[in-house]
């Protein structure tokens, strides 16, 4: 899996900023205010959605584990 610093490397400063405080709050499991949706056929993994940014992560108990970051496209959840 790449890093983070490779992963936000594709992002321009903008999104950066917003990837960085999504991930915080997801870390925080501070998910009030957000656009959090579980997707379907899947235990325990979620999306969180803003702009054109896509955050696709499980959590299992308080265990967190980042499995996209993504701008929207027509395959952003196929994997």
């Amino acid at each position: 899996m790449p890093s983070l610093k490779k992963l936000l490397s594709k992002f321009d400063n903008e999104e950066r900023e917003v990837i960085e405080f999504l991930l915080v709050k997801i870390a925080a499991l501070d998910w009030r205010g957000l656009d959090v949706k579980k997707l379907k056929g899947r235990q325990d993994t979620f999306r969180i959605r803003k702009g054109k940014i896509r955050i696709i992560f499980s959590k299992i108990a308080k265990d967190i584990n980042i499995m996209a970051i993504e701008r929207r496209s027509d395959t952003t959840y196929n994997s």
